[in-house]
């Protein structure tokens, strides 16, 4: 059973008016919320119009940031810390998916994740270890999280883009040449992007690039 569970967020309905046939989970940034991360969904609907796009709040209030929303309470950027702290929020994550899943009738292969630096670790997390791949992760300013668990052959491998800033002072951009390489050995298929001179957010061109990397995945599995 999940510690805490996921009731409230901010979302977007489709373009199209009609059910959702695909859903994008936004997964925000430590002391972020969903109302942040929803911005990212009115351009991409263009591209993906039969699309619900989800960006729920984090069960936990961060005591940093009176307002803001946390997976897990970061006391630092140790593997161990990191993985241990992803792992403890992945339930309330995962039994959210099960329950939008089940609710509109749709499969993993109707299902992209995208997240934002702490949002990036928990995406990944989960992502790797549903019993089922799901059709995207795409990750913002983040790294992977661990690998505990993920040698097994059997495990599901979305392919994962992953998009950093040169000048990101928050989660360096070794982080993301750490994951690439990580993630390859573990047999992901991984696309990067390096936007030079971008800090701890996303640019245009990335914006662009994971709304393309989302659209072709659904596409693939349609």
């Amino acid at each position: 059973m999940p510690l805490s569970k996921i009731v409230n967020g901010a979302s977007l309905k489709p373009r199209s008016g009609e059910p959702p046939k695909k859903i994008v989970l936004l997964l925000h940034g430590f002391g972020s919320s969903g109302t942040d991360m929803i911005s990212l969904a009115p351009g991409w609907q263009e591209a993906l119009p039969d699309t619900l796009f989800l960006a729920p709040h984090a069960p936990q209030r961060c005591g940093m940031m009176g307002a803001g929303y946390q997976w897990w309470g970061l006391s630092g950027f140790a593997p161990s810390a990191l993985a241990a702290g992803a792992a403890s929020a992945a339930p309330a994550i995962d039994a959210f998916i099960d329950r939008k899943l089940a609710q509109y009738g749709l499969t993993e292969a109707d299902l992209a994740m995208v997240g934002f630096s702490q949002g990036t670790m928990m995406a990944l997390h989960v992502a790797l270890r549903r019993p089922q791949a799901i059709a995207a992760v795409v990750g913002y300013s983040g790294m992977l999280a661990g690998t505990l668990g993920l040698a097994h052959a059997t495990l599901p491998k979305p392919p994962v883009l992953l998009v950093h800033g040169t000048a990101d002072p928050v989660v360096p951009i070794a982080a993301l040449h750490m994951s690439e390489s990580e993630l390859k050995r573990l047999g992901v298929e991984v696309t990067t992007h390096i936007s030079y001179g971008v800090a701890h957010n996303v640019d245009p061109v990335g914006l662009r690039l994971g709304r393309d990397f989302v659209a072709d995945a659904f596409g693939r599995g349609s």
